[in-house]
């Protein structure tokens, strides 16, 4: 509450009374909201902020001296830990000559305003995403990328104002689409959500985003965000669609959700809140058309679960992202199949029936709902889990291997876009990392 408060861009020490939490569960007692009545009044009426100032003021420069350079570097992540900038693993120390490499990647002033993180409301400029990149072990080439998915975090429309402090553990999931994507050795194929040192682009991006979301918009566990587990927070998710296997006449997703020209480099941002590995392929001599049906069965009746994730996103979000590893999308496109149809096809077969969704008390839910249409979808009979088959994203990514598909479940009011710019010096960029880190 007090970096919401924050973030609304009033004084963080504005007047509270507090309860505990289980004043607030079903079959609760509050009579001790009356008990404290004066409370609340001195604060509407008597309270006076303790800071002045709009807090626009400089971050000065932090020294650490060691007898040698790993005494100095343990000294620093210790800093980092005991200040609550950290996340526990081993950071990069952002000295100035470290964030100034990394600014070689912008195309706008160091100082240019991105955004007020949430909920905490700090202020979020290019040279603060540099400063984050830096920290997580980043390289100038990856920072026009970053600062687009920043942007895209930022947008109303993402709900990140909400998702970033909420108990549902959301983590934000990067799509990117567009030759960058390659040409900063982000992972599209085999082991594409997972670390990877031929491919180290997603890692840093994603975990940079996270420190943001921790140091700028205040989000730490227990304190900011409310997350009850909080997976996947370590780099979040930030991968490329596997372009080079879309099968012929497959639009890339930046085409098919933000009408993005097709080569644009691009980044689509949507929240999750889960992963999970669907087996596609069959056990036994199936034929290519029964193989197909059977898989997408299996993918339909595994999102068919009354758990209310994506009511958030249930008019123009997204219920979650399939990921289909471009071996099978070619093979289900020789069967007819598109990304069309597929998604028609899960959202006509993972509707829920109404009898399932009285016994898990789900109608109160949608009951009690801010959307109208939400509201109105307790009348459908079976239940279908989004408003529109569209809202499936579908994305060809994962390793050249027939057997699985991944479900990212969703939790995300809107599905984001950016078009990304860069640098002049951009090829220049990429010949440095093919000399510091080998040939792509």
């Amino acid at each position: 509450m007090t970096n919401a408060v924050a973030g609304l861009g009033l004084a963080p020490d504005a007047a509270m009374v507090t309860f505990p939490i289980e004043m607030f569960l079903p079959g609760s007692d509050i009579s001790p909201v009356q008990t404290r009545k004066r409370e609340f009044y001195d604060g509407l009426t008597r309270w006076r902020s303790a800071f002045g100032g709009d807090g626009a003021v400089e971050t000065p420069l932090i020294r650490v001296n060691g007898e040698s350079m790993e005494e100095a570097f343990s000294r620093v992540n210790n800093l980092m830990l005991a200040n609550r900038w950290g996340d526990g693993l081993p950071l990069w120390p952002p000295t100035r000559e470290r964030v100034d490499w990394i600014l070689r990647g912008a195309t706008q002033p160091r100082g240019h305003r991105v955004g007020i993180f949430p909920p905490r409301g700090g202020v979020t400029t290019v040279e603060t995403c540099a400063i984050a990149l830096a920290m997580a072990g980043g390289r100038p080439e990856y920072l026009p990328v970053l600062v687009a998915a920043v942007d895209a975090f930022l947008d109303p429309a993402s709900g990140s104002a909400q998702l970033q402090a909420a108990s549902g553990s959301a983590f934000p999931v990067v799509i990117v689409n567009g030759p960058i994507g390659s040409q900063i050795r982000l992972n599209s194929g085999f082991g594409c959500l997972g670390p990877d040192p031929q491919r180290p682009a997603g890692a840093s991006i994603g975990r940079a985003l996270r420190l943001l979301q921790q140091n700028v918009g205040g989000a730490l566990p227990g304190i900011g965000t409310m997350a009850n587990y909080g997976g996947v927070r370590y780099t979040n998710v930030v991968f490329a669609e596997d372009e080079a296997s879309l099968p012929p006449g497959w639009a890339t997703h930046a085409t098919e959700r933000h009408a993005y020209a097709p080569g644009q480099n691009s980044i689509s941002l949507a929240f999750a809140n889960g992963a999970t590995n669907i087996r596609r392929r069959g056990a036994k001599k199936e034929t290519p058309e029964e193989d197909a049906l059977q898989g997408m069965y299996r993918m339909a009746d595994f999102m068919r679960v009354p758990n209310m994730p994506g009511l958030s996103g249930y008019e123009h979000g997204t219920p979650g992202i399939l990921m289909l590893p471009g071996v099978v999308a070619n093979t289900m496109a020789g069967l007819g199949w598109t990304k069309a149809t597929i998604r028609e096809f899960l959202w006509e077969h993972s509707r829920i029936p109404t009898g399932h969704l009285r016994r898990a008390g789900c109608p109160a839910w949608l009951e009690i709902d801010s959307s109208k249409v939400v509201r109105e979808s307790i009348a459908l009979d079976p239940w279908p889990i989004t408003a529109s088959p569209d809202n499936f994203i579908v994305v060809v990514a994962g390793g050249g291997h027939p057997t699985n598909s991944y479900w990212l479940q969703g939790y995300s009011p809107g599905v984001v876009g950016r078009t990304l710019d860069l640098p002049a010096s951009f090829e220049s960029l990429l010949a440095d990392a093919e000399r510091e880190l080998g040939p792509r």
